[in-house]
């Protein structure tokens, strides 16, 4: 027993040595939470006054920009910062933070171009770097590290001696990251020794599953009026760790050993989430369930016995609704983020790639495009043979599903437009991250009027919430946590209500009676949709915590959906508010939820899964 012992500390000196000889000495700095804002001029004069005092600086090798880059996420601000940062004398390598992949008019696809990618990899000095996305993308939601992110990393780390750092904007914990578990589980095989981010605006350490991690303050000015940002400096056998305020001394916040075990490989997290819930619910069954592999960030669009579903590879999939089974796949340049449409045998939907595309429901072939000036990443309603659809070039189309003729459009879009229309008799209605909820005549797209609320920042915009109206009402939420009534015909508001802190989801009644809202704690409330003041109905505590996920209700027989952003599904009576069912997909994005058939429900998930559920 005494040999055996030895023998095993020998061979972890060994491997300590090892690691020693391949790691020189080198020092980086980490900028963090930029926020450059077009209106405010402080972020821009606090990331140069960083840049020139990195620039100052001698020995450093090279720095890393771990997200919020941006406020607001849009290309000119993107396009700042990179000039902003091509002012460094060192390399530097940039990944996204949730201020670039919530809010972005063009899904993402700009950050690429202007920094090369989503992700990166380089060898330093003995140690392998790897940045990528902790999102959430395109949805209010929890940070999620997407299936094929994971698969990456795994497939990019060919040696699991080899001495590795993880670069993320998201620290790696539950609360903020909803896949936590399954991205230190992908990694724990590995000689990870760091994960470093930001985030939070402050100097933390922390340990995922073991994994040391470290967060950075903002680089804006802080209560003292200094920006500040950190420095790096890595030995053979450590890592130390610094504050540098502009102007001052660095300040010594954390060291971490190179050689020592920090974490047991073979372990798994030491929690998981909670799928209990499944057994006190019996009323409910998953009839079948395909994990895609790809993140989805839209809900399915149904025609007969198909159903048909985008996903973040830019594939458009058709599946046969009663058992999954693939049955073909359409490729597009770039990831599909609005929810499809389909009506005649064609399926429409858009794409980051700059079109809309109308596809053969039956063998997948394209039987018509029409080309943007930007990303699409508006969902799609269908109604008359006639396709409407937003993109990010400040255009909304009307567009013949039969034939792909653009039948008119609207050009005075202020941003960039992410959100089903509602159509009515007479008007389609949709809202857009410009602050503005637009009517326009859909025989002829002519502007009827604007409604604006008052709001006063684009993060307020009524632009994810998908409208309903009934009559001469539209109701729409809106991130300022406030239900609002409109006057179909003249946009004046009717009413406008925050006592329940409702944020981008709605849904109506089949009998158009009642509204149906999720708050931002735990409950989801009913309103009259009838009545001349805000009237609530009911409201249920369904116990599931914070919550601002952008998925819309739908009722059916009787009975309201919803879901969350950690992956509950839940179901409810229209009229009282009474539980029927909770189920849980996963621990991810649920998108809005799509009732087919009798007592079943279609559900598609950002971690990639799509299932059909039953239930009585």
């Amino acid at each position: 027993m005494k040999i055996h012992l030895w023998l095993c500390s020998l061979l972890a000196l060994l491997l300590s040595v090892d690691i020693q000889a391949q790691i020189g000495s080198f020092r980086f700095a980490q900028l963090t939470d930029i926020h450059l804002n077009e209106t405010n001029p402080k972020p821009t004069e606090d990331l140069l006054c960083s840049i020139a005092q990195i620039n100052a600086t001698d020995s450093l090798d090279f720095v890393l920009v771990t997200g919020d880059l941006t406020e607001e996420g849009d290309n000119a601000t993107l396009l700042k910062v990179k000039q902003c940062l091509d002012l460094l004398r060192y390399p530097y390598y940039t990944v996204m933070g949730n201020h670039e992949t919530k809010w972005s008019e063009s899904g993402c696809t700009m950050f690429s171009k202007i920094f090369g990618g989503e992700r990166f990899s380089f060898y330093h000095k003995g140690i392998q770097f790897l940045g990528f996305n902790t999102g959430p993308f395109m949805r209010m939601a929890l940070g999620h590290v997407k299936p094929q992110d994971i698969s990456w990393i795994q497939s990019t780390i060919k040696d699991k001696k080899q001495p590795v750092i993880l670069v993320t904007h998201y620290p790696i914990l539950e609360g903020d990251v909803d896949n936590w578990y399954e991205v230190t589980d992908a990694v724990k095989p590995y000689n990870i020794r760091l994960f470093i981010g930001g985030h939070y605006h402050r100097n933390k350490q922390f340990t995922y599953d073991g994994i040391p991690g470290v967060l950075i303050r903002t680089n804006l000015r802080n209560a003292d009026g200094l920006p500040g940002y950190g420095i790096y400096e890595v030995t053979p056998d450590s890592i130390r760790v610094y504050q540098q305020r502009i102007g001052e001394k660095k300040q010594r916040l954390y060291a971490l050993s190179l050689t020592d075990k920090p974490f047991d490989h073979q372990q798994k997290a030491n929690k998981y989430p909670d799928f209990s819930v499944n057994k006190t619910y019996k009323n409910v069954k998953r009839k079948w369930c395909v994990q895609t592999g790809t993140a989805i960030y839209n809900s399915p669009a149904v025609e007969d016995d198909r159903l048909f579903v985008g996903d973040d590879a830019g594939e458009l999939t058709a599946y046969q609704l009663k058992n999954g089974k693939k049955l073909w796949t359409f490729k597009a340049r770039n990831r599909i983020v609005g929810t499809p449409a389909a009506r005649k045998g064609i399926v429409v939907f858009g794409s980051a790639d700059h079109h809309i595309y109308g596809i053969d429901t039956q063998n997948g072939k394209l039987k018509w495009q029409v080309k943007a000036q930007a990303p699409v990443l508006g969902a799609v309603t269908i109604d008359d043979d006639i396709a409407y659809i937003g993109s990010s070039d400040h255009v909304f189309r009307a567009i013949n599903i039969n034939n792909g003729e653009v039948l008119w459009t609207y050009n005075k879009v202020r941003g960039y437009v992410e959100t089903k229309p509602l159509v009515t008799n007479q008007d389609v209605i949709f809202g857009a991250w410009d602050n503005t909820l637009y009517s326009l005549d859909k025989r002829n797209g002519h502007e009827n009027w604007r409604w604006t609320g008052n709001l006063t920042r684009m993060h307020f915009s009524p632009a994810a919430v998908w409208p309903v109206a009934i009559k001469d009402r539209i109701f729409i939420v809106d991130p300022e946590r406030a239900l609002t009534a409109i006057n179909s015909k003249t946009g004046e508001t009717l009413w406008r209500t925050y006592q329940s802190k409702v944020r981008e989801t709605i849904g109506i009644s089949a009998d158009e009676l009642r509204i149906y809202a999720k708050t931002m704690q735990d409950s989801v409330v009913c309103y009259s949709a009838t009545a001349t003041q805000p009237q609530q109905l009911w409201s249920t505590n369904l116990g599931f915590g914070y919550e601002h996920a952008t998925s819309m209700m739908a009722e059916q027989r009787g009975i309201v959906f919803g879901s969350t952003k950690e992956g509950l599904v839940f179901a409810l009576d229209a009229k009282t508010g009474d539980l029927k069912w909770k189920h849980k997909i996963g621990n991810s994005l649920i998108n809005t939820v799509v009732p087919v058939g009798r007592n079943q429900l279609l559900v598609t998930a950002a971690s990639g899964e799509l299932c059909l559920l039953k239930y009585q």
